[in-house]
């Protein structure tokens, strides 16, 4: 392991990551979770301010990253700038698609919750969705390798919402979360489009494989697939890398750890003569 500079901060802050969220959040949606005396008038301005702090904190936590990748002989010394210059443009790109995702989730759980009466009462209200911005943040820089600037991020709306996201997941486009809390949904998961779960909902890894040493072996898939417009009711578990296939429903409380075929349903009489169940890890 290398030895920081002496008087270098050594990690990224959380509390600067905090910030640099909320800056974020409000720059995507600023008349609606911006400062509370924003004007229309000035919203464009507010917004590339806004985004101009937000993306030069960014990058200043990313160079902290990267240096302690350095000092775990993970990034070559003279290669942490290039990168993390190249990690925070990537995920300034990636903002109209980030922004565009989230409306299609706002819209998803509109249409999902009949107790909804606007869809400015989903964006400001219901934890699933405030879930959703953060991930579709921390998931792009999980995708530009700050895989722990990403956790700090993923672990900010895991401690406001209770739902938990790992930055890797994979979730497509109008993703619903009713309710959400307990939600745990694990890193090589793959979430199609139009999928709506309950609160309690795990999607977790079965068994962790062990290499030479004893030690698990890291980044295998081992997560659920779950493919487009499926239906997770509430307190289901769906542990390993099994296939939910297209349009099937699972019932509340149900215990899986096999493949449901493409319009099939499962219910607790289903699977009630199923093995006991076993603690469930991301």
């Amino acid at each position: 392991m290398r030895s920081r500079e002496p008087g270098e901060r050594e990690f990224p802050s959380r509390d600067a990551i905090s910030q640099i969220m909320d800056d974020l959040k409000a720059a995507l949606f600023p008349m609606r979770l911006g400062p509370t005396d924003l004007r229309h008038e000035g919203e464009d301005f507010y917004v590339g301010y806004t985004l101009e702090s937000a993306l030069h904190g960014l990058l200043a936590q990313a160079r902290l990253e990267l240096r302690y990748q350095h000092r775990q002989d993970l990034c070559p010394a003279d290669q942490v700038e290039q990168r993390a210059v190249k990690a925070i443009t990537a995920l300034a790109a990636a903002l109209p698609r980030i922004r565009s995702l989230l409306d299609s989730d706002v819209v998803a759980a509109y249409r999902g919750d009949p107790a909804a009466h606007s869809v400015d009462e989903v964006l400001l209200c219901y934890p699933g969705v405030l879930a959703m911005i953060y991930h579709r943040i921390a998931h792009e820089l999980y995708r530009n390798d700050l895989p722990l600037l990403a956790r700090i991020s993923s672990e900010l709306a895991h401690s406001q919402t209770g739902i938990d996201i790992h930055p890797g997941a994979q979730i497509g486009a109008s993703f619903f979360i009713d309710h959400g809390t307990g939600v745990v949904i694990g890193e090589t998961a793959i979430i199609g489009e139009r999928v709506r779960i309950y609160q309690a909902v795990t999607l977790g890894a079965k068994r962790f494989p062990a290499d030479a040493r004893g030690g698990l072996q890291k980044g295998l898939p081992r997560h659920p697939i779950v493919e487009d417009d499926v239906v997770i009711y509430a307190g289901a578990t769906i542990l390993g890398r099994v296939t939910l296939g297209k349009g099937c429903v699972i019932g509340g409380n149900v215990w899986l750890t096999t493949d449901v075929p493409a319009g099939g349903s499962v219910t607790q009489a289903d699977s009630q003569d199923s093995p006991a169940p076993r603690p469930a890890q991301l």
